[in-house]
C-alpha cells in the first residue's frame, strides 16, 4: 500500500525516497512516455477530424445569379450540386431569372451540397385595382405604383376638370376598382382635357326606359346624376323616366359637357310602355 501524504510528512525517510525516485532515469522515461502518449492522441484526433471533414478542401460553388433557371440548374447538376428553388416577384426582371443564391459563388463546400436559389416567379400575383377615378393624374400614378401597377398610354376626353382620371383600361377593356389584375400590369388612363366648358344639346330622356336613358346621357357627353324613385317599385328592371333636370326647353337647349343630369323614375307597365 502507498503511504498517505500524512505518513510521508510524519516520516521524513519516505520523502527522501520519493525525491530520490523522481531523480531516477526510470521516472523520467515514464514521464516522457506519458507526455508523448497525450500528444500522440491529440494529433491523431486532429488529423482524423481534418480528414473526415475534408478540412481546407472542397468544391467551389459556381456563379448562377443572373442566369435563367434552366441554365442555373444545368450548371449545378453538371458540377454535382443539389438545389432548392424559392420564388419572389420582381416586376422589372424577366421571369425565371435567378436573383440570389446561398452559399455565394466561390464558397468551398462538399460535393452534393444543396444550393438555395431565389428565382423571379413566372406568374405575377393578383392585386386589386385601387380607386383612382376622379383623382388627379399625379396622385393616381403614385397610388398605382404603390400597388405594383404601371401607367401605360393616356388619352383625353372632354371634361371640365383637367387631368382627372375618368376611366381605367386594361387591354382596351374598361375595368372597375377592386378588379383583380396581375401585379405589374400596365394600365391605360382616360383623363379629362379641361375643355368641358363647351356646350352640347341636352338629351331628351323622358319616357325612355332607365337603361336607355343612361346610354343617351353618357353617349351625349354628360354624366348620370341622382336617380329619384317615385311610387311603389316592384320590378327594378322595368323603370321609366318621368322627369329630368336639366331638361331641354324652348329657352335652354344646351349645357356644358359633363353636366350631371338627374332623373326621376317610376315603375314601368308590364308591357314596357
Amino acid at each position: 500500500m502507498f503511504d498517505s501524504p500524512n505518513s510521508i510528512t510524519k516520516h521524513p525517510g519516505n520523502m527522501k525516497k520519493l525525491l530520490a525516485y523522481l531523480k531516477t532515469a526510470s521516472f523520467r522515461k515514464t514521464a516522457l512516455f506519458a507526455i508523448g502518449s497525450v500528444i500522440a492522441v491529440v494529433l491523431i484526433a486532429f488529423f482524423s477530424l481534418s480528414f473526415y471533414t475534408n478540412h481546407g478542401s472542397g468544391v467551389a460553388v459556381p456563379q448562377v445569379t443572373g442566369m435563367n433557371i434552366t441554365q442555373a440548374i444545368n450548371k449545378l447538376e453538371q458540377e454535382g450540386f443539389n438545389f432548392y428553388v424559392d420564388t419572389i416577384y420582381v416586376g422589372d426582371e424577366a421571369p425565371g431569372t435567378i436573383m440570389q443564391q446561398d452559399p455565394d459563388a466561390g464558397t468551398l463546400v462538399k460535393a452534393g451540397r444543396i444550393i438555395y436559389l431565389t428565382m423571379v416567379t413566372m406568374q405575377a400575383p393578383p392585386v386589386a385595382l385601387p380607386e383612382i377615378e376622379q383623382k388627379p393624374y399625379i396622385e393616381a400614378v403614385a397610388i398605382l405604383s404603390n400597388a405594383g401597377l404601371k401607367v401605360g398610354d393616356t388619352t383625353y376626353r372632354s371634361d371640365i376638370a383637367p387631368n382627372i382620371v375618368l376611366e381605367v383600361k386594361l387591354g382596351g377593356q374598361t375595368i372597375r376598382p377592386g378588379t383583380k389584375i396581375p401585379k405589374g400590369s400596365r394600365l391605360d388612363l382616360v383623363l379629362g382635357d379641361g375643355k368641358g366648358a363647351g356646350e352640347l344639346p341636352i338629351p331628351e330622356v323622358v319616357n325612355l326606359d332607365l337603361d336607355e336613358a343612361k346610354v343617351a346621357i353618357k353617349g351625349g357627353g354628360f354624366t348620370l346624376g341622382a336617380i329619384t324613385y317615385q311610387g311603389s317599385i316592384t320590378d327594378s328592371t322595368n323603370l321609366k323616366v318621368i322627369s329630368q333636370f336639366p331638361a331641354p326647353t324652348d329657352s335652354v337647349s344646351t349645357t356644358s359637357i359633363g353636366t350631371r343630369i338627374n332623373l326621376t323614375v317610376t315603375q314601368g307597365t308590364p308591357d314596357g310602355n
